[in-house]
């Protein structure tokens, strides 16, 4: 059996946000995120510490109750867990999220910008930085620094791009510091991070190799991290041993893909909100599906999505009123002006599609936006062709997910610039996320595909992803931990 470690997560999310009943009741709610549920599980077999920012006003008032300190809960299965909030100024964090970690930083993580029209790297980005984006990860580290005082044998694991800064901020006053950090994003080349000013740049990559390991999902995104740091930071980078040494210090780095539970998927098939919305799925379907499931995160690549089926549509009318698409949209991010204005081009691009095509009581595409994990989870099972074409994406759990669940021998169509791709390419149709006549072209291959071949792809795809569970992610990180362990006491 394994043994219980002592594990400090440093994330913006946290597992729970509080929130009152309406009769006034405190209430734990389970925090939202695929990062939330990929780490869940450490909550029952290690003595964890959860670092995470108070999203709400209940969050900040059992911050205040607690002086700050972490508050004891219990996850869902019975574990007990400690939760640390840290409350920040709301000018501050508004500035750290809606102006520097999404506009900015997963825009150039996300090759976003159309580069002859933005960005435009003005006074207010660079009083986001230094206002919001550094003091939250100050704040952060703040905490980081008391609990492993508490416990200086338990190791960290920062997540992601909202806290960049906080590992060297940590390090500077623990240097016996144990650390990683996962990046859950696409790493671009290191032209790409020439947008920002050279300090920022520099900031983010020596933050970063303040850890001790550095892990991303792909080796794509790893070997772009490995010649950034040599180009960015004129840092020693030895690509044989995948390690970074600068500033005095070495940082390996290394890549594994994030799975997920195939246990937790088994049982929510068969739950009676699934199985409800499953039956109006198929009483309202057309003879062949089409299915997205997004965010409505312009780095989705929605929009492209449509014209493609509609141009599906254009090249095959034999299939009108036989192929719909439905497209099941959870609402992101509506504070931050670019993704509010990509939610308004889907839905325009869906009523173009729909004006156009639309006949005899069949709607082309079945356009939703709710968060509504039940219906998605409905909907894997009921597919005949997944659609997945996102711009850039560091891994895609869509990908992973409905496979598992499909009853209808469903053709996942993936574009090769998610991290998911290097896992499941060989049976999927990979497609360019620019080429929306390739994607036609999928859509219809992946319809009149042999049942025999469907279903050997389909099969092949689940193999792997029960495989390669959420649970070898989490012993592969605790992996690389132990390797610099063993290597720094021999």
């Amino acid at each position: 059996m394994e043994s219980r470690r002592k594990l400090v997560i440093v994330a913006n999310r946290g597992p729970v946000s509080y929130d009152r009943t309406p009769g006034g009741e405190r209430v734990a709610r389970r925090g939202g995120g695929g990062l939330v549920t990929a780490l869940r599980s450490l909550l029952a077999h290690h003595e964890v510490t959860w670092i995470a920012s108070a999203m709400s006003e209940e969050d900040r008032v059992v911050a205040a109750e607690h002086g700050g300190d972490a508050v004891g809960e219990t996850a869902r299965d019975g574990s007990p867990y400690r939760i640390r909030l840290v409350a920040t100024d709301p000018s501050a964090y508004d500035w750290y999220y809606n102006v520097v970690a999404n506009p900015t930083l997963w825009f150039l993580q996300h090759y976003m910008w159309g580069l002859p029209y933005a960005p435009d790297l003005d006074l207010g980005l660079h009083n986001a930085w230094f206002n919001g984006y550094l003091p939250v990860n100050e704040a952060f580290a703040d905490a980081t620094v008391v609990e492993l005082e508490r416990e200086p044998d338990a190791a960290v694991f920062f997540h992601d791009y909202h806290l960049y800064l906080a590992p060297k901020l940590v390090r500077g006053r623990r240097p016996d510091m144990r650390s990683a950090h996962f990046i859950h994003i696409p790493w671009p080349q290191s032209d790409y991070w020439y947008v920002l000013p050279e300090h920022l740049r520099r900031d983010v990559h020596e933050g970063l190799l303040a850890n001790d390991v550095v892990g991303f999902h792909t080796p794509r995104w790893k070997r772009n991290f490995l010649q950034c740091c040599a180009d960015i930071l004129g840092a020693d980078v030895d690509l044989d041993a995948s390690t970074v040494t600068h500033d005095g210090r070495t940082t390996l780095v290394t890549s594994h893909p994030i799975g997920v539970d195939p246990v937790e998927f088994d049982e929510l098939k068969d739950d009676p909100a699934v199985l409800e919305q499953e039956q109006l799925i198929a009483e309202r379907r057309s003879e062949f599906l089409v299915l997205r499931v997004d965010r409505t995160d312009p780095s989705k690549n929605v929009v492209r999505g449509f014209r493609a089926f509609a141009l599906f549509l254009d090249m095959h009318p034999e299939m009108h009123g036989r192929a719909s698409m439905l497209a099941l949209l959870d609402p992101s991010r509506q504070d931050v002006p670019e993704y509010s204005e990509y939610l308004a081009a889907v839905q325009r691009e869906a009523r173009t599609v729909n004006d156009r095509f639309q006949h005899d009581g069949w709607l082309p595409i079945d356009l939703q936006i709710a968060d509504n994990f039940a219906q998605s989870v409905a909907a894997y099972k009921q597919y005949d062709a997944l659609l997945v074409n996102a711009v850039f994406d560091g891994l895609n759990l869509v990908s992973k997910e409905a496979p598992l669940l499909n009853t209808r021998d469903g053709v996942l169509i993936l574009s090769e610039n998610t991290g998911s791709c290097e896992e499941l390419g060989d049976w999927a149709l990979t497609v360019n996320p620019f080429d929306v006549y390739g994607q036609a072209q999928a859509i219809n291959e992946a319809l009149t595909m042999a049942r025999e071949e469907r279903a050997q792809r389909l099969q092949a795809i689940r193999t792997h992803v029960r495989t390669n569970d959420l649970a070898a992610w989490i012993g592969a990180q605790l992996a690389d931990l132990d390797r610099i362990a063993d290597s720094v006491s021999a």
